[in-house]
């Protein structure tokens, strides 16, 4: 297994059916393509494959706003799951994000996501008292 930076035009339909496996999205903004072209807007390159030959095989996103980091999008494949896949995913981007100069990171997790939760606290991370609140901006995302 290598992990390298997503490229879209070898990497966009694996990434997409592992997604929609992974995490069966519900809502609009969190469809894979357009999340894919918003990550590849920011030209940060912190959008990272695992590959096995060809094969996507797992995913991680990170962002980094100066302040603080953060870790999303961790897919692993369901038959390459307890490999360490996850867990080389996640260490490589604490390393880009670390070579950005990032103290903290933060991820979110579903509440009542155990087996998540354990992955992330085996990794180092632990629970932060914290409410989580967003608010999605309609007019950037596109209806069908």
């Amino acid at each position: 297994m290598i992990i390298k930076p997503f490229d879209n035009a070898s990497h966009r339909e694996q990434v997409i059916a592992l997604w929609e496996v992974v995490f069966g999205y519900e809502t609009a903004h969190n469809r894979p393509g357009l999340a894919i072209d918003k990550k590849i807007a920011m030209k940060d390159q912190l959008f990272f494959v695992a590959l096995l030959d060809t094969e996507v095989i797992g995913t991680i996103m990170a962002g980094y706003d100066g302040h603080r980091g953060w870790i999303y999008s961790v897919a692993v494949h369901k038959k390459h799951r307890k490999q360490g896949v996850g867990s080389n995913l996640v260490s490589h981007a604490e390393r880009a994000l670390a070579e950005r100069g990032c103290m903290k990171i933060n991820l979110q997790i579903a509440q009542g996501n155990e087996s998540v939760a354990a992955f992330y606290a085996s990794l180092g991370y632990s629970e932060e008292k914290r409410v989580s609140m967003g608010k999605r901006i309609p007019e950037n995302i596109p209806v069908d």
